[in-house]
Formats: structure tokens, C-alpha cells, sequence
């Protein structure tokens, strides 16, 4: 049996064939992911809808709502990061949308990324963990479940606590 979900996967545009493996990485296991935002697959469509056309000429307000409204959509929010994600404007706006949506935000770390890939200021601020492009299994669970999962650097690993946090007894 087949599973669903529909998602918005924020991407920067140049890890674009990042997007098409992980959908196709998915599939293979039994799992298709709908995806509301604009990729390569919707960019070629004969027949796109006039505000993908026009992309170009839109104003920053239409482009944003028209963003909002992708990921409202969605019920989760994936969030590619490879070196230059975290340089991407529109990334980190569709971050801090999804989070004002109260959107799960999780982090898959491109193939072939590096430990150290900066990761979107926003996605600092909201996310709720990055995986490496490996953890397919966790990625599948995260999206279904509200599973908790430590956060990992881009070849799968545990990553290091971002914050040195202490805690005191009262």
C-alpha cells in the first residue's frame, strides 16, 4: 500500500535535481510525497498555471502569498539545505511562514553535503531537526509522526548540541 502526504520542499533553485531524488528516494519505499511548491517537474508542464509563468513579473506580495498558500496546503514542511540554502532569501521566508502556520519544520541535508552546511537562520530559529540525506526511514517517520529526533549533521551522524545549555536545580 501506497502512502501520501502532501508537503511544501523549500529548495534553492541551483539543488533543484535534489528535490526530484529525494521524491524518487521515497517512492522506493512505498512513499509519495505531493509537493506544493514550485520544482523542475512543475517549471516544465506545457500547461502551468499563469502565476508559475509569471513568477518573474510578480510583485514580492503576490509571490509571498502565493508561497503562503502552498504551504498552508502542505502538512509538513521540508526544508533542503545544501551549502547555499542558507544564503536564499525566499528560504528563509517560507521558513518563518511555516512556522506562523504552526507547520512541521524539518531539514533534509542534500546529497553529498558536508559536515559543517550552514543551515537557514530561520530553520535555527524553527525547525524541529535536520537529517542526513541517508536517514530515509526517520525522514518517512517525521513527516507521519510527531516522533522526536536528535538532530544530525549531513552524513547521518548525531550532531553536537547547537547551544551549551546548563541547567540548575531550583
Amino acid at each position: 500500500m501506497r502512502r501520501e502526504k502532501n508537503v511544501f520542499i523549500s529548495h534553492y533553485s541551483k539543488d533543484d535535481h535534489h528535490v526530484q531524488r529525494l521524491k524518487k528516494r521515497l517512492l522506493a519505499k512505498g512513499f509519495k510525497l505531493r509537493n506544493s511548491s514550485i520544482d523542475s517537474i512543475k517549471r516544465n508542464r506545457k500547461k502551468r498555471p499563469l502565476a508559475t509563468r509569471r513568477a518573474t513579473l510578480l510583485s514580492p506580495i503576490r509571490i509571498k502569498h502565493l508561497l503562503s498558500l502552498g504551504i498552508r496546503w502542505a502538512g509538513t514542511f521540508i526544508c533542503l539545505i545544501g551549502k547555499e540554502t542558507h544564503t536564499r532569501p525566499w528560504v528563509d521566508f517560507e521558513i518563518k511562514e511555516a512556522h506562523k502556520q504552526d507547520k512541521k519544520i524539518i531539514g533534509i541535508y542534500v546529497h553529498g553535503a558536508k559536515v559543517g552546511t550552514p543551515l537557514p537562520a530561520n530553520f535555527l530559529k524553527y525547525g524541529d531537526s535536520p537529517f542526513g540525506w541517508n536517514s530515509t526511514d526517520k525522514i518517512i517517520d517525521a513527516i507521519e509522526n510527531d516522533t522526536a529526533y536528535e538532530w544530525e549533521n549531513p552524513d547521518s551522524s548525531i550532531s553536537k548540541p547547537l547551544f551549551n545549555v546548563k541547567t540548575v536545580k531550583c
